[in-house]
């Protein structure tokens, strides 16, 4: 964009030179200069996407249409807005610029992967060693998975750290997509001692589909693309005085790994679930630890954007 806000294309297009720095020019002085810095900004994007693209009335009215479908299929149990924004690469894009700087440093907290759609609140309290499965047939999918949270710069154990988790069953479908599921199953909250150490049991995950009945398969559909995710289980990890971390980890092995459908696959995410015969309750041994970064580190290492609103959700 040039420095006087109007981009190379507004100043060579047959179309009205002047409007779009006049809606610019609209906003208040009570503006804060970050709104008027992002809101400035998109304004002369979405407008030069218009007068590139020769946008038409019809055109503009599809894309509504899809935005306003995506508004009204979200409530509590499925996120449809943020689907679209996962299929686009929009929330992992944002994740990577956010936590950019944090990646190039010695050491790092642990890698940030999208909160997905399928996030629920208030997931059951579990002790360590509970299972946070429940009414499916789990043999030959059950998984212990334990490791420890420490602090990323001192590596001490981290206590009181609240580890909520969250993963489909193997028909691929979280519990609120499956009627035969009970409420919350796969879903658990853990929180550490003085040791910084977890431990649980759950299911080894397995790829599955972004739902296909909304906007956002409408679109991967019109763009010839497959609609699958890797496997993964989900995590959001909070501690007093510590940067919350909405992350995913992802089996090694499954199919997708590479192909992503929301392109959130990182490598340091990446886990291996190893078989297991000394525990009659599992066929799998997972060890995987979360380092997580106080908020005057976080500073530091330039990861501002992680804020408790993403990590919570909202």
């Amino acid at each position: 964009m040039a420095s006087n806000g109007t981009s190379a294309l507004s100043k060579t297009h047959r179309f009205d030179p002047d409007f779009t720095q006049s809606v610019i020019n609209a906003t208040g002085p009570k503006a804060t200069p970050r709104v008027r810095k992002l809101t400035a900004s998109l304004i002369q994007h979405l407008h030069d996407f218009a007068r590139e693209n020769e946008l038409t009335v019809d055109e503009w009215m599809a894309g509504l249409e899809l935005m306003n479908a995506a508004g009204r299929m979200s409530d509590d149990r499925r996120n449809e807005g943020q689907l679209l924004c996962d299929i686009l690469g929009l929330e992992s894009l944002i994740d990577e610029i956010t936590y950019k700087l944090a990646s190039e440093a010695a050491d790092e907290p642990t890698a940030t992967a999208i909160l997905g759609p399928f996030w629920r609140k208030d997931a059951p309290l579990k002790e360590m060693g509970d299972s946070i499965v429940s009414g499916i047939d789990e043999e030959g999918h059950r998984t212990w998975m334990h490791g420890v949270v420490t602090d990323f710069k001192t590596g001490e154990p981290i206590e009181g750290a609240v580890l909520d988790v969250w993963h489909t069953a193997p028909n691929g479908l979280y519990e609120q997509q499956d009627p035969d599921q009970p409420d919350m199953n796969l879903r658990g909250r853990f929180t550490t001692g003085k040791d910084g150490t977890y431990n649980f049991y759950c299911l080894r995950p397995v790829p599955y589909p972004i739902p296909y009945d909304g906007p956002a398969g409408k679109i991967l559909q019109a763009l010839d693309r497959h609609p699958y995710r890797p496997a993964h289980i989900h995590f959001i990890i909070t501690a007093p005085g510590y940067k919350p971390i909405v992350t995913q980890i992802f089996d090694r092995n499954s199919k997708y790994i590479e192909d992503d459908a929301v392109f959130a696959v990182k490598d340091s995410l990446k886990v291996d679930f190893k078989p297991i015969q000394k525990d009659p309750k599992a066929d799998f041994d997972l060890t995987h630890d979360f380092k997580m970064a106080t908020y005057e580190d976080a500073k530091k290492h330039s990861l501002v954007g992680a804020t408790e609103e993403s990590a919570s959700g909202v």
